[in-house]
């Protein structure tokens, strides 16, 4: 099998940019396959436009949701809320061909591989706490009076689940036993759309903000489960970090605001299993 294992997120597409960035985005090989870790945008039928989009380019497109994708925007012709509305975002793209993270998992035989490709859909429990705080209570509360605040606190609804922490419990417990089961002769890539790790949120410029990014109850899932890389989005720092030896790549485009700070046009496709080796190696 030739071709590579390509990643990206936070697509963002509401914007006219970047959604120029996408309709440009054509695969080097046929034979290529792009795993997209959320973030494609909020409104049901461009996500659904987008998906369809690079399904017809790439041989394969695995996608996570993020958080973007589950909110139930007041402009949105779909109205569905939490477990409701997550569902048929994934009965959508099953009828477009895209793979979810309720499917089986797919196994890369390209370069890099064979590897198991594990898109999660995990959430967050408010467990990457702001400073200086040790509950969710007072983590909230030092957001608040920050002003820095998820809209989720406006739009992501968790129905039927009484908050979000539940939901995401349900989903790591659910996501967690799947995992155990897979074959132990092959590495995996984990692609969740937050980190399932603490450590990348470390460079926000307000780390407050890191009580939406993730839960504690991940945090050893990369050496648990044979990990070759770990592929997340979310928080709009394009970059790769090592943690046990295992390395963690956040493959987001995000908004025009911020890539259009940085030089030369945008890369939308990393690649996830190439040759780099981790510091000090």
């Amino acid at each position: 099998m030739t071709g590579t294992l390509y990643a990206v997120s936070d697509l963002h597409v509401a914007y006219a940019e970047n959604r120029k960035l996408v309709e440009a985005l054509h695969p080097p090989s046929p034979d290529d396959w792009l795993i997209v870790a959320g973030d494609v945008a909020e409104v049901f039928g461009h996500i659904e436009t987008t998906l369809r989009l690079l399904r017809s380019r790439f041989a394969e497109v695995i996608w996570a949701p993020g958080n973007h994708e589950l909110w139930t925007h007041p402009k949105d012709p779909v109205q569905l809320r939490g477990v409701a509305r997550y569902e048929r975002l994934v009965e959508m793209c099953r009828e477009i061909g895209v793979r979810t993270p309720e499917d089986e998992y797919a196994v890369w035989h390209g370069a890099g591989g064979p590897v198991t490709i594990a898109p999660l859909f995990l959430l967050y429990d408010y467990t990457f706490r702001a400073p200086g705080t040790t509950t969710k209570e007072e983590s909230l509360a030092y957001a608040y009076r920050t002003g820095v605040v998820c809209t989720d606190e406006q739009m992501l609804h968790p129905d039927p689940y009484p908050d979000r922490e539940s939901w995401c419990r349900a989903r790591v417990a659910a996501t967690e036993r799947r995992l155990a089961a897979l074959d132990p002769d092959l590495p995996t890539v984990l692609v969740s759309h937050w980190p399932l790790h603490r450590h990348p949120t470390e460079v926000l410029w307000y780390p407050e903000f890191a009580q939406w990014c993730g839960t504690e109850l991940t945090a050893d899932w990369h050496t648990r489960f044979r990990t070759a890389a770990a592929v997340y989005g979310h928080l709009h720092i394009p970059r790769v970090t090592w943690q046990d030896g295992v390395r963690f790549h956040e493959v987001s485009l995000g908004y025009p605001r911020e890539w259009g700070r940085r030089d030369g046009e945008p890369v939308l496709l990393k690649p996830v299993l190439d040759a780099v080796t981790p510091p000090g190696s």
